[in-house]
C-alpha cells in the first residue's frame, strides 16, 4: 500500500510518516500543503492520501478543498482527513458523490496507532472510517429523517458501519451473532429504500443518509 501525507506540523507530519512506515505502508510523499498534496498525488498515484483540513496559506480548510478536488481528479485515490475539530459539513462534501475510500477522524485517534492504521486501510480499501465521535455529533443534528423508522439497535450497527467496522466487526463491537448483523443491515436497507443496484455501495449510501448528505 502506497501513501501521501499532507500535515503542515513537521513533527506530525514526520511522526505520521514513520508510523505507517513501521506498519508496512509505504509512503511515498509527505508534503506540508495543498498544491504539493495534489502534485504528489499526480505524480505517485497513491492509494489513499491522508490530509490536514487546515493546511497554508490562511489554515482554514485548504486541505479539505484539495482532498475534494482529489475525489473529483484522481479517483483510484482514497482520501482519509485528519482533523482537530467535528465539521459535519467537511465529511459530508467528501463523501457526497456517493462512493467509499473515504474517512473523517480527529487527530486525537492517531494516537491509537492500531485504530488509526486500521482505519488507513479500510480507507485504501475502499471502505469508510468516521470517528465514532463525529458519528455522535451528527446524529444527535438528525430528527424527523428516514433514520427514525430505525429501532435502537439498528441506529447502533448503522453508526459502527459509519465507523467503517465489517460485519464481523460489528458484531464483537455490539456482541452479536453475524446473522444478527447481517439482519439488521437488510432492515436498515429496506427502512432507508436503498435498493441494490449495478453502481451504488449500499454500505455508502446508508452512511450518506446518516450523514444527511441525502437532504
Amino acid at each position: 500500500m502506497r501513501a501521501v501525507i499532507a500535515e503542515d506540523l513537521a513533527l506530525l507530519r514526520a511522526g505520521l510518516e514513520r508510523l505507517l512506515t513501521e506498519n508496512d505502508i509505504d509512503v511515498v510523499a509527505a508534503v506540508d500543503n495543498p498544491d504539493g498534496l495534489l502534485a504528489a498525488v499526480a505524480e505517485h498515484a497513491p492509494d489513499v492520501a491522508i490530509v490536514d483540513v487546515r493546511l497554508p496559506p490562511t489554515f482554514r480548510d485548504e486541505g479539505l478543498r484539495a482532498a475534494a478536488e482529489l475525489r473529483r481528479t484522481a479517483p483510484g485515490t482514497s482520501i482519509l482527513v485528519v482533523s482537530q475539530y467535528i465539521e459535519r459539513s467537511y465529511a459530508a462534501e467528501l463523501m457526497a458523490d456517493g462512493r467509499g475510500g473515504v474517512g473523517y477522524l480527529l487527530k486525537d485517534r492517531i494516537f491509537d496507532v492500531g485504530e488509526f492504521v486500521d482505519a488507513v486501510r479500510r480507507v485504501a480499501d475502499g471502505g469508510t472510517a468516521l470517528d465514532p465521535e463525529v458519528i455522535a455529533q451528527l446524529y444527535a443534528r438528525r430528527a424527523g429523517s428516514a433514520l427514525d423508522r430505525l429501532t435502537p439497535r439498528e441506529r447502533e450497527v448503522l453508526a459502527a458501519m459509519a465507523e467503517g467496522r465489517s460485519n464481523g466487526g460489528i458484531a464483537e463491537a455490539l456482541v452479536l451473532s453475524v446473522g444478527a448483523v447481517e439482519k439488521h443491515i437488510a432492515n436498515i436497507f429496506t427502512k432507508l429504500d436503498l435498493a441494490q443496484t449495478g453502481t451504488e455501495h449500499r454500505r455508502v449510501l446508508a452512511v450518506l443518509a446518516f450523514l444527511g448528505v441525502d437532504e
